[in-house]
């Protein structure tokens, strides 16, 4: 249950309405969106306050532009992108807060009008949760809706500053995420599996920590599961793994207190079984392509997806849960030798009857490249914030909202 006002607990009529959201979306070398998803993620709330004929006030962050105007990251596209998609004109600023802005916030933007201001992360102050920032972000509107949820858990002047200055509440899309992730943590239908791949073992920690507590099953896939073989007392070769000797140290012996808590809990923790392994060239080609077993992965061989033997037990534990999620791809999906784990498991989980939840950046990356993306019950807009969700962490971004 989401236990925050959102914008349908609030009087918007006619409102001057300031809205975080997440477009952070990926630009080509023209300056154009390639992917216009988070855009399209943030109509529901638009329309709405549409409907309430609010002046609507946007803002966003894009890229790391650490604290510098940086062409390459202002929100212009991202502007262009929703003015095509809602068929309405924007007006974008090239700031972020000024007394031009609020004049025209003020005496000129009329009731159903739409203005983008700046890129955020220009002011240095925004990733310290700036007061002033913020107090100034607050000052432009009557009211804040945040439905960024991908910058959710960051304690930002735009996510968790303004809320201290004017009514704040969720959006529709941040209300969706938190209700559905929470769900999966707290009323699971059972068997719940978990697939957790991708490099760092060090990233997925506090999230396979609680999962132990949580699920019937998990599944170690990708550059994580070397580690997790490393642990059982396996030569993993040239294989992915923390490069500093104790860090993957600290890592392996979490790895295999992992799987004794595993045993103890009676949760069924599947890692590669077989392997598909190569050399890497100097120039960057993959050479001698072959499968081993997990527990014989040459020493000048490096891991990089799956074998037919690992992916029968994927399919076979994903073909019996009800609630699956998905962080991380399974193999080096980017690379065509070596996508086969990974599309098979992604098709595995989208033709399940299982309520199917994907999250991560690089998750959806590889949804997107086998077309599967809309054969998922929910596909999460932010990684790292569901990560911290499901590690059971309270998100400051909503944390900072009006409680019901």
């Amino acid at each position: 249950m989401f236990n925050k006002k959102t914008i349908e607990d609030i009087e918007l009529n006619n409102k001057k309405v300031l809205v975080r959201v997440d477009y952070n979306v990926p630009l080509d070398s023209n300056l154009n969106v390639t992917d216009n998803s988070r855009i399209r993620l943030s109509l529901p709330t638009i329309n709405y306050l549409l409907e309430k004929n609010a002046k609507i006030i946007l803002m966003s962050h894009l890229g790391r532009p650490k604290g510098e105007i940086v062409d390459k990251y202002r929100l212009t596209p991202a502007a262009k992108e929703l003015e095509r998609l809602i068929n309405k004109p924007i007006k974008k600023f090239d700031e972020i807060v000024s007394k031009d802005i609020k004049n025209y916030i003020d005496n000129e933007m009329k009731n159903g009008d739409i203005v983008m201001l700046e890129n955020v992360r220009f002011n240095a102050g925004e990733t310290k949760n700036n007061l002033d920032l913020a107090k100034e972000l607050a000052a432009l509107a009557d009211v804040y809706v945040d439905d960024a949820f991908g910058a959710s858990h960051r304690a930002h002047s735009s996510t968790v500053g303004v809320a201290q200055f004017i009514p704040a509440v969720a959006g529709f899309l941040l209300k969706r995420e938190v209700e559905i992730l929470t769900s999966i943590i707290e009323k699971p239908e059972e068997p719940f599996l978990a697939v957790l791949g991708g490099a760092k073992v060090a990233d997925k920690i506090m999230v396979i920590q609680n999962f132990l507590n949580k699920v019937n099953s998990i599944i170690i896939g990708g550059g994580m599961s070397y580690t997790f073989l490393k642990a059982k007392g396996y030569e993993i070769g040239k294989s992915i793994h923390a490069e500093d000797p104790s860090e993957f140290e600290n890592q392996i012996k979490f790895a295999r207190e992992s799987m004794d808590v595993a045993l103890k809990n009676k949760v069924n923790l599947i890692i590669p079984v077989d392997v598909v392994v190569g050399k890497m060239e100097p120039d960057g080609n993959i050479k001698g392509k072959k499968t081993v077993p997990a527990d014989e992965i040459p020493a000048d061989f490096e891991g990089f997806d799956m074998g037919e033997k690992t992916l029968a037990l994927y399919e076979i534990e994903i073909a019996k849960a009800k609630t699956i999620f998905w962080n991380g791809p399974v193999g080096f999906f980017e690379n065509k030798q070596f996508e086969n784990g990974t599309e098979k498991v992604a098709a595995a989980i989208a033709g399940s009857k299982a309520k199917t939840i994907a999250g991560g950046g690089d998750t959806l990356a590889a949804l997107k490249k086998f077309g599967l993306t809309d054969k998922f019950f929910h596909v999460s807009s932010g990684g790292g914030a569901s990560m911290e969700l499901l590690e059971g962490k309270e998100l400051p971004g909503v944390a900072a909202l009006l409680d019901k």
